[in-house]
């Protein structure tokens, strides 16, 4: 049996982010101390990093929840219910990459176009080309 601040630490997460999943119904604990301590097992511990993971990959609570119970309860559901949410994840990074992607060549284009040298900012084609839009034309370096 672990204290919260000892799962927190194997777990690599704060006592209060473990308070918060327990608000949010994702986590809970059955013992406490006579102190009043919550104690939690290793079983909570193992969902306490299954989260953990799930939050780095950015799944949203509402998807780990319905994660959870479906590792919960496997009786009750299929892999296709898992693959579902793991697909719509996926879709929403590769949309993300391609946003970024597309950022990433504006930027490239914008750097591309000025000539860096130290005059003046009066004619910075980088500043034209913000102010007049992304159609806009800039007047050179």
């Amino acid at each position: 049996m672990y204290r919260i601040g000892e799962i927190a630490k194997l777990a690599g997460v704060t006592p209060d982010t473990i308070r918060y999943y327990e608000k949010q119904q994702m986590m809970e604990h059955e013992v406490r101390t006579e102190g009043g301590f919550r104690l939690y097992t290793d079983k909570d511990l193992q969902r306490l990093k299954f989260i953990r993971h799930a939050r780095q990959l950015g799944f949203t609570l509402e998807s780990i929840r319905e994660l959870l119970s479906i590792r919960i309860d496997p009786q009750h559901h299929t892999c296709q219910e898992s693959k579902s949410i793991v697909q719509a994840r996926l879709n929403e990074v590769e949309a993300r990459i391609e946003e970024l992607q597309a950022m990433r060549l504006s930027l490239q284009r914008l750097n591309d176009a000025c000539c860096g040298t130290s005059h003046s900012s009066v004619y910075c084609s980088i500043l034209e080309t913000l102010e007049q839009g992304a159609n806009g034309e800039a007047r050179g370096c």
